[in-house]
């Protein structure tokens, strides 16, 4: 496929998915020959009118660049031939309220700003904050053998059980075997397509649902999360614990919570208690890749959806830390 071509298809946006064909890995073959270019897509989670609409795109922007006629063909294809994710990352912790979610989401913030594409998956199916964080809403298109994550501002994709919902208060009231089915049908049909970066927002402890994506999904490694408390300590050992029984590395820990600094004074006060980052990255045997701060304005962002706008050195080195542990840096 020559390059004009090539740009032609990474132009065409995919509705609903607000990603372009090349993004969602659906190209499967260009051929031109004789003043025709025929164009073959993968159908991965698209419906009859999606891919009229899609094919009728391609066909006009194909012969407005080469002035040449073009046939777009669909060939069955699974979400999961279209995935191609180079890093699937859990972040986890030992209990809830420690602020998880939203080391998940500074990391994703972090990774896109340094040019990588990355996608949330929310597995905590009973406690879902990402949405709220990234102020995504509406519900997720698709097709019974696969679904389109919703995109944040940024052009982020974001999968929640929150987005299935028909309000975002509705309860989960679900058993374990329920939950276990909804994460693994996460983890079978949902069209990421190509991505550098998949980072999924584990539920708290060490119980089925976080044992379930551990087993189904490809993790290269885990972020674990904590706050400066002593109780914290053996909770936090427990999910350390846990990722090491089930053969996944930890990547680095995280203290959420660490301080609030006080410009007035430039003093940083330690609200929870001293720092407990450098035993837990001992303990752990992985670099600690962040002391995060109690930031008012970050929280304040967080609820008005609008976490991909924070600026602060500590989501630079998130991200960073993280790149370094993987050997990307």
């Amino acid at each position: 496929m020559d390059e004009s071509l090539a740009r032609v298809l990474d132009s065409i946006v995919v509705p609903g998915a607000e990603r372009s064909l090349t993004q969602l890995n659906l190209v499967q073959r260009v051929d031109r020959a004789d003043g025709l270019v025929r164009v073959v897509l993968g159908d991965a989670a698209m419906t009859d009118e999606l891919k009229q609409v899609v094919g009728e795109g391609v066909r006009v922007a194909v012969a407005a660049v080469t002035g040449e006629d073009a046939v777009v063909d669909f060939v069955s294809m699974t979400t999961e031939e279209a995935n191609t994710i180079g890093h699937t990352i859990a972040v986890m912790s030992g209990k809830g309220g420690v602020g998880k979610s939203l080391v998940t989401g500074l990391l994703a913030v972090s990774l896109m700003r340094q040019g990588y594409s990355v996608g949330i998956l929310d597995a905590d199916l009973t406690g879902s904050s990402i949405p709220k964080m990234f102020g995504v809403e509406g519900r997720p298109y698709g097709t019974s053998e696969g679904i389109l994550p919703v995109v944040s501002e940024s052009g982020m994709p974001v999968m929640s059980m929150n987005l299935l919902l028909e309000s975002s208060d509705q309860p989960v009231i679900w058993r374990g075997p329920l939950i276990d089915k909804a994460i693994r049908q996460f983890g079978k049909d949902v069209l990421w397509g190509k991505l550098d970066y998949l980072l999924i927002d584990l539920p708290p402890g060490t119980a089925d649902a976080v044992l379930t994506v551990m087993q189904a999904f490809p993790i290269d490694g885990a972020v674990v999360v904590f706050t400066p408390q002593d109780l914290v300590d053996m909770i936090v050992r427990k999910a350390l614990n846990m990722a090491k029984m089930m053969d996944k590395r930890v990547l680095g820990v995280v203290e959420n919570m660490s301080y609030f600094y006080v410009p007035e004074i430039d003093k940083k006060m330690d609200l929870f208690g001293p720092s407990r980052g450098d035993v837990m990255a001992a303990v752990a045997n992985a670099p600690l890749l962040a002391r995060l701060p109690v930031d008012p304005t970050l929280a304040a962002l967080c609820d008005r959806g609008r976490i991909e706008d924070y600026q602060s050195d500590v989501v630079s080195e998130l991200g960073s830390g993280l790149l370094a542990t993987l050997g990307v840096l």
